[in-house]
């Protein structure tokens, strides 16, 4: 699936959300839900450095949408994010229904570059939307931002490892 030059301000303020949540102490992760009309209906960044590391953005999004749009509503929205969902964020979206999802950086890119900066591996493996979500229409990576997204994650990880 093709990401459009259209989407591309959801991407950044992706890109951005993920930057607050580095200012933060927290990793680098931003997305954006936005309805089918294109307007901007909630927003986060991972909050993990809480302790509790369900924290992700997407899978906020996923209850918030749950909570506040019907199952219509859902399925043609679009959850835009700068990293491609983890398998417990992809179930997420599938289970509530939402629709399309856009990544800047893909989870193959985000797991070579933990790799680069000696950071051990998760105890969840890394896995494509779609192996998890096999019905949810996907796009990315977007090479335009992909630098930016390596780098913040460069930052966080810094000095781990």
């Amino acid at each position: 699936m093709v990401v459009k030059e259209t989407e591309l301000p959801y991407l950044r303020r992706c890109v951005e959300l993920a930057a607050e949540a580095l200012r933060a102490g927290d990793e680098p992760f931003g997305s954006v839900l936005v309805d089918a009309g294109g307007a901007v209906l909630a927003e986060d960044h991972n909050r993990v450095a809480s302790g509790d590391r369900t924290r992700h953005p997407e899978l906020e999004l996923a209850r918030w949408s749950a909570a506040h749009m019907t199952a219509q509503e859902r399925a043609a929205a679009t959850v835009y994010t700068s990293g491609e969902h983890c398998p417990m964020c992809a179930a997420a979206h599938a289970w509530v229904g939402l629709g399309r999802i856009v990544y800047v950086a893909s989870s193959d890119q985000l797991a070579s570059w933990l790799a680069e900066f000696n950071v051990p591996a998760p105890p969840v493996r890394t896995l494509p939307v779609n192996e998890v979500a096999p019905g949810v229409a996907v796009a990315g990576p977007v090479p335009e931002l992909t630098a930016e997204v390596r780098e913040l994650h460069r930052s966080f990880h810094r000095g781990r490892g």
